[in-house]
């Protein structure tokens, strides 16, 4: 539990524990002193005032009456300690009292000093003559005494528990201002953390201390980093570009290897003219994937293709006429609008082909294959539905990814092609989403990329930059 608390309450509370326990002895030994000394201080005023009663006033006696002191100089006497004052004779007649004076035991001329209901009583002989002795007591209210000591009592108990809160909120404003820097670090970690930017540096505080040495660390550390960062991707970019150059040189000896396997396909007979008709299938494959790979390896390196406007309509027909001869069972339809856009034709080819082509692989026979495109205010908008088994939600996020295969090990099937929608259209400054069919069956594919204006006026591709 201790654990879960932050630091600085820990801080705070550790100091707060620590001075009520050196309050909660300072006061035990204080207010036992101080009770002591007033006990004693009480004792010596009640005794005190006796003597000095006893020195201080002129007794009298006449006709067995006391005619001094008046009793008007007994209250004055008695007012300023709130004492109670008695005169009595030897066998306990009371010969004058102050006004209110409670009707104390007779006293003992014996014993100077008693505690009577409440009061603490001294006796002092008077020696008359020829009277006798008069007896002098002196008396004042314990209960005075003890309503001092309950105010030191009530003193110390509000200065311990006053010391302990002022050490609390002391110690929570120390920690804070002590982790403070801990604090900046922590945001500046954070704003790092969003920004992805290792090369920022930390806040190193002035003190040589345990916190400057760990910023001094994190900021050594993002170095660190950063270095790597950098390191990392610049052998990525030359991984990147090895594989377009790659890609981009593969491309002649393929086509020259197509070339002569198409002569000896068309050639040879019996099982060299089937071993060649292998040989060219495989090839074409290979051709395949090497396209698929150099277009992938330029949208890596930022390599773009010549852009141009153009109609993308006619690049969705263009394409469903490709996939025509390979559609089977399939029933493959296309509902297209003429929608300009400025960009690399032949990728945006590959994105329509590859959707319908995707739809036609991974659907059973029978499966409807609808391919459609519009436009909605900025945007066209490449639509691929079809009535088939549907993508798993789990899957969805992931058939982008490069080699990896939906519906297993498809023959003709490299993994790369919603791939490479994915990055074309990113490339284009647009997005690819799945889903499901508007029935709630199937797969539906949805690609939008900006359109251009519709002022632009669309050109064939000038023959040099035409493929």
């Amino acid at each position: 539990m201790l654990e879960r608390v932050p630091i600085r309450w820990r801080l705070a509370g550790t100091t707060a524990i620590l001075t009520f326990a050196i309050l909660c002895t300072f006061a035990l030994v204080v207010g036992e002193l101080t009770q002591d000394r007033i006990r004693s201080d009480f004792e010596h005023d009640v005794a005190a005032g006796v003597i000095n009663l006893r020195d201080d006033i002129s007794i009298r006696i006449e006709n067995d009456r006391l005619v001094k002191p008046s009793q008007s100089m007994l209250d004055l006497y008695a007012g300023s300690g709130h004492a109670v004052i008695r005169l009595l004779t030897q066998d306990g007649r009371v010969l004058r009292t102050t006004k209110d004076a409670p009707a104390l035991p007779g006293a003992d001329p014996f014993v100077q000093t008693q505690e009577i209901d409440g009061y603490r009583v001294e006796t002092r002989p008077v020696q008359l003559q020829p009277a006798g002795i008069v007896l002098v007591q002196y008396a004042r209210r314990v209960s005075d005494m003890e309503s001092t000591l309950e105010r030191v009592r009530l003193f110390l108990i509000f200065g311990v528990l006053g010391g302990t809160a002022l050490a609390l909120l002391s110690g929570l404003a120390i920690a804070q201002r002590a982790m403070a820097p801990i604090a900046a670090l922590t945001a500046r970690a954070e704003e790092i953390r969003r920004t992805r930017d290792a090369g920022r540096s930390v806040p190193v505080p002035r003190a040589d201390d345990e916190i400057a040495e760990l910023a001094r660390t994190l900021d050594r550390m993002l170095r660190a980093l950063d270095a790597s960062a950098h390191e990392t991707e610049a052998a990525l970019t030359r991984q990147r570009e090895f594989v377009a150059d790659a890609s981009h040189e593969l491309r002649t000896p393929l086509t020259s290897v197509l070339a002569n396997l198409e002569l000896l396909a068309e050639t040879l007979d019996g099982d060299q003219g089937e071993a060649a008709q292998s040989a060219l299938r495989s090839s074409r494959r290979m051709r395949r994937l090497v396209a698929d790979l150099l277009l992938l390896a330029r949208a890596d390196v930022g390599r773009e293709s010549v852009r141009e406007p153009f109609d993308l309509s006619r690049a969705v027909v263009a394409a469903a006429g490709e996939l025509e001869p390979v559609t089977g069972d399939h029933d493959l339809t296309v509902d297209v609008e003429p929608v300009t856009v400025v960009g690399a034709r032949d990728d945006l080819h590959r994105v329509a082909l590859n959707l319908m082509d995707n739809a036609i692989k991974h659907t059973p026979p029978g499966t409807h294959v609808h391919a459609a495109l519009r436009r909605e205010g900025d945007e066209a908008v490449l639509e691929v539905v079809d009535d088939g088994p549907g993508i798993p939600e789990d899957m969805r996020d992931k058939i982008f990814e490069r080699f990896v295969r939906g519906g297993g090990e498809v023959a003709g099937s490299s993994g790369l092609g919603l791939a490479i929608v994915r990055a074309v259209a990113q490339s284009h400054g647009g997005e690819v989403t799945v889903g499901e069919g508007p029935d709630g069956r199937g797969a539906r594919f949805v690609v939008r990329i900006p359109a251009a204006d519709s002022a632009v006026e669309v050109q064939p591709p000038t023959p040099a930059l035409a493929r």
